[in-house]
Order: structure tokens, then sequence, then C-alpha cells
């Protein structure tokens, strides 16, 4: 079992012994509280991973801050009971770690040519204006899992993802612009109350929706994102 698999099972496994612990008062209970009061939160976040099939030598790197509000109060429908949360990060670095630049032999209708492919670091800035989450109602008074879908927007100051390269050594027809729409879970541990140490895994998905020639991709990543809350 790979780690990052090892990783959601521990959140999901929060998330059940969170919803089966005894209910407390609000004073007492950090995330009655906030859930109640419907508490704005914001913080700094950081992000790492990974692609996965063909892009599993790509690595990701992201720093970034978070806000978000919930919006309604708790709905009840059996064990999905919980808030519905709308949220949005921006996060000023975004880095890509590729394969450094290199040549690629392809077959073309049985004949065999090479190309050079870029590579390396890429770097630029990425925006998540649409974060739908789900934060499950739990008597937990550390403890409060969620999971969410999103969207957002990537820049790069070079073409991403590597593609061949054209005349005078610059990538061919992908893009600077690419979308990243994304699902994940997570869960907010309080260290006390109006503030959590949080922890959650995405499937991230990379496309410039052939804003580009052509639309090579990142098919799937998995990143890991470390954050701390404040809520207000």
């Amino acid at each position: 079992m790979t780690r990052t698999a090892k990783l959601i099972l521990l959140i999901l496994a929060v998330a059940a012994a969170a919803g089966a612990q005894a209910p407390e008062s609000p004073g007492a209970n950090p995330v009655a509280q906030v859930r109640q009061a419907r508490s704005w939160e914001y913080g700094p976040f950081v992000n790492w991973g990974t692609g996965v099939g063909d892009r599993s030598d790509f690595k990701f790197l992201s720093l970034g801050f978070q806000l978000a509000k919930p919006l309604t109060p708790v709905l009840h429908a059996g064990i999905l009971s919980g808030q519905f949360e709308f949220g949005g990060n921006i996060m000023p670095l975004w880095q890509a770690y590729t394969p450094a630049p290199h040549d690629q032999t392809y077959v073309y209708q049985g004949v065999t040519y090479t190309s050079p492919i870029g590579g390396g670091t890429y770097t630029g800035l990425s925006l998540t204006p649409v974060i739908f989450r789900w934060n499950f109602l739990t008597h937990s008074r550390r403890f409060q899992p969620w999971f969410q879908g999103a969207g957002g927007l990537i820049y790069t100051t070079h073409k991403f993802p590597p593609d061949v390269l054209v005349p005078h050594g610059v990538p061919g027809g992908t893009s600077v612009f690419n979308f990243s729409p994304q699902g994940g879970i997570g869960v907010h541990f309080f260290t006390r109350p109006k503030r959590s140490v949080d922890l959650g895994v995405n499937a991230v998905h990379i496309s410039s929706a052939s804003l580009g020639d052509h639309n090579p991709g990142v098919n799937a990543s998995i990143q890991v994102q470390v954050g701390y809350t404040f809520w207000k």
C-alpha cells in the first residue's frame, strides 16, 4: 500500500472516530463553536505531490493562502449530515519539477524519429476561486473532517507541460495557462479554540483545455496539503 493510500485511510478513520464520540456543549467544544457561528476561516498552507501514471516522474510544490466560510446551518442527511462551505485560495508560488530536457524517440505510421523535449522546473502561480466543501457533522472536540471539489487556474512563465521544442529552443504546442479541476478529503485538528492544523489529500487534473496546439496535460496527480487555520 502506498503512503498516499495509507494517509487517505487515516483521514477516513479519523472521520469515523470523530462522528462516534459523545456530544458536548458548544462552549467546551471548539468544533461545535465555529460550526454554530459559521466562522470565517483563513490561513496559509503548503502542497506537495506527485503525478501518477505516465506523469509519475513529475513532482509539485506550492505555497498559498486560503479563505472560506460556511454558508448553511447543519443539514441533516444521516451519516452524511454536515454543513456546506464555500472558499477559495491563491498560491503565489506554484512549481512543477519535471525530467530535464532530453531527446525522445517516436514512431509515427511506421517511421521512427527523434525530437528534443523540454523539461526542468516550471514556476508560476495558481488561483482556485471555487472550492465547494462539505464539513461532516461531528461531535468530536478536536476533529472536523471534510471532502471537497474545486476548480482553479495555473499560470506558468513557460508553457507547461514539457513539449517538443521548436526553433529557438522554446516549447511548442502547450500553454502557459492550465486549468486544475480537483477533489479531495481532509480534516481540521483543533489545537485550541479557533485554531486548527489541517491535513488534506487532493487528486488534481491539469489541462489547458486545448489552449495550445495540443493538450497532453497531467491526467492525475496526488497532492498532500498541510495548513494552519485561524477562525474568526
